[in-house]
C-alpha cells in the first residue's frame, strides 16, 4: 500500500507544500509508492496580494485567479471538497461531501478568514480589501470619492501585516494624483500603543503619517459602527467619524479548526515553531496563516514554512528519516509607500527588521514578483 500525504487547503501554503513534495517524490509517486492529495474547497486560486492594487484600479481582478489544477504538479491528485473533520486517531479526514480520506501524513494549510461579524455594524457600512469582492467594492467607492473623512481602522490579528500601512500611504498618493488630497481627512487607527505591532514598521509609518498629515489614533479596538451617524466606536471610548470607512476586520482560523480537537483558541493550530508539527501529533503539520506561531500571517511566511515542511516530508516518505529541517521564523514583506515607490522588511526569530529608504527600484521588484509568483507557486523557480 502506498504512503499517503494529504494536504488540506488549496491556497499558497497548500499548493507549495504539495508541489515541492511532488518534485522530491516524483519517482515514488509514479511507482505508486506514495500518493499526494490536495483537498480544497475552492477549485480556483486567488492571488491575495493583488487585492490592494485592485482597490486603486491598478490590477484587473481577472488576472488574479487561476484554476487550482493548472497550478499543481501533474502527479498530485486534487479533490474539490471541504474538509469537515480531522480524526487523528483513525488518520482520516471527513469531507463535507461525505468522503473519508485516509492519510499517513497530514498538512493543514486552511489559512484564515475575515470576521467582520465580530464588530456590530462593520459588515453593513465598512469596506475592506481582504477579499476580491471587497476590493472591487472598495474600488467603486474610491472612484466615487470627492472628499470628506476617510477612516482606516485595523483589527488584530490579521494577515499581510503591513497591508494597512500600504493602503494608507497609497491612498495618500492616489488622492494627490487626483487632486483630492486637500479635500480628504485621513485617519488611521490601530489597537495597540503604536501604528503597528512590529516596532520598525511602526516607527516608519508614524514618521510618514506625520509628514503626510495623516491622523493616527492608537489604543483603538473597534467595538461597533453607528451606520446611521457614520461613527466608529472603540472599546476604549474613542470615536472616529467618517464618510468612508475602510477596515481590516479581525481574522480567525478556518472553521475546520472549530470542528477539530486539534485547534486552539481562534481556530489557530498550536504549532511547533521549529518543525511545524501540530503539537502532540508527529504526523500532522500546520503551515501558513493557520498556525498560532508568533510570526506574520503573510505569503512569504507560508513560502518559507512550506519549504521546511516539504523537505521533511520528502525524507519521511522516502526512508522514514525524522524531520531535520527547521523553520527560523523567516519572513519578507514588501511595503508599497505610494504608487511609484516601495520598501521592505526582512526578519526572523533572531533578527528584527529594519525599513530601508523607499525607492522606485524596490517598487519595480514588487511589481516583478507579482508576475513571477505563479512560477514560484508551482515550485519551478
Amino acid at each position: 500500500m502506498p504512503k499517503r500525504l494529504l494536504v488540506i487547503g488549496s491556497g499558497t501554503a497548500g499548493l507549495m507544500v504539495a508541489n515541492l513534495a511532488a518534485r522530491g517524490l516524483d519517482a515514488k509517486v509514479r511507482r505508486h509508492e506514495v500518493e499526494i492529495t490536495v483537498l480544497g474547497e475552492r477549485d480556483d486560486y486567488v492571488y491575495q496580494p493583488g487585492f490592494l492594487y485592485v482597490a486603486f484600479d491598478l490590477m484587473d481582478p481577472r488576472n488574479l485567479v487561476r484554476p487550482v489544477r493548472d497550478l499543481l504538479h501533474p502527479v498530485v491528485r486534487f479533490v474539490h471538497d471541504r474538509a469537515q473533520r480531522v480524526d487523528a486517531d483513525s488518520r482520516t479526514v471527513l469531507t463535507q461531501g461525505g468522503v473519508s480520506l485516509p492519510y499517513d501524513y497530514l498538512v493543514i494549510a486552511t489559512g484564515s478568514r475575515i470576521s467582520p461579524e465580530e464588530v456590530p455594524g462593520l459588515a453593513d457600512d465598512a469596506h475592506w480589501f481582504y477579499t476580491l469582492e471587497g476590493a472591487v467594492k472598495l474600488r467603486e467607492a474610491l472612484q466615487n470619492l470627492r472628499g470628506g473623512r476617510v477612516a482606516i481602522s485595523v483589527g488584530i490579528p490579521h494577515k499581510c501585516p503591513v497591508a494597512p500601512v500600504e493602503f494608507t500611504l497609497m491612498l495618500d498618493a492616489w488622492a494627490r494624483t487626483r487632486g483630492l488630497r486637500d479635500q480628504l481627512e485621513i485617519t488611521y487607527t490601530y489597537p495597540v500603543a503604536r501604528a503597528h505591532t512590529i516596532p520598525a514598521v511602526a516607527e516608519f509609518a508614524e514618521a510618514e503619517f506625520e509628514r503626510r498629515d495623516i491622523k493616527l489614533e492608537t489604543f483603538f479596538n473597534m467595538e461597533s459602527v453607528d451606520t446611521q451617524g457614520h461613527v466608529l466606536h472603540s472599546q476604549e471610548g474613542t470615536d472616529v467619524a467618517y464618510d468612508l470607512l475602510v477596515t481590516v476586520p479581525p481574522h480567525r482560523g478556518d472553521a475546520l479548526g472549530g470542528d477539530s480537537s486539534l485547534a486552539g483558541g481562534g481556530n489557530w493550530y498550536p504549532t511547533d515553531r521549529q518543525f511545524l508539527q501540530v503539537q502532540g501529533h508527529d504526523n500532522i503539520f500546520a503551515v501558513g496563516d493557520t498556525t498560532d506561531l508568533p510570526v506574520s500571517k503573510a505569503g512569504s511566511v507560508a513560502h518559507f514554512e512550506s519549504e521546511v515542511v516539504s523537505d521533511n516530508l520528502v525524507g519521511l516518505l522516502s526512508d522514514g528519516h525524522r524531520p531535520g529541517h527547521t523553520y527560523a521564523g523567516r519572513a519578507f514583506c514588501f511595503i508599497e509607500t505610494g504608487l511609484e515607490e516601495a520598501t521592505y522588511i526582512s526578519f526572523d526569530f533572531q533578527h528584527p527588521p529594519v525599513v530601508p529608504t523607499p525607492s522606485r527600484s524596490i517598487h519595480f521588484f514588487k511589481q516583478t514578483y507579482n508576475q513571477i509568483h505563479w512560477a514560484n507557486l508551482k515550485a519551478v523557480i
